[in-house]
């Protein structure tokens, strides 16, 4: 296993800064004329099975096989809109 937290040696003063800057926001106090909205974006492999599934009896799982194709990659990109007011309620 390895754990992958960096920061580029070149970037550091710079890097830490505009990440400060970012931690910031979600300090700020709730304004409800101001919401908080985050995002994120992932990508996710996309597979095809190469084999049909292998019958089982009645009321148990299917099977695979777990050979599979590639079949591209997608972007996934997501969003929520925070709002929390400040006695805790949404």
């Amino acid at each position: 296993m390895k754990n992958k937290w960096c920061i580029p040696p070149e970037a550091n003063a710079a890097f830490v800064c505009a990440m400060e800057d970012v931690l910031a926001i979600y300090r700020r106090p709730y304004d409800k004329d101001v919401p908080l909205v985050c995002m994120d974006e992932t990508t996710k492999q996309l597979t095809k099975e190469i084999q049909k599934e292998l019958r089982t009896k009645f009321g148990r799982p299917a099977r695979y096989d777990y050979e599979y194709e590639r079949n591209g990659v997608s972007n996934i990109f997501g969003s929520s809109h925070e709002s929390v007011h400040p006695n805790g309620h949404f």
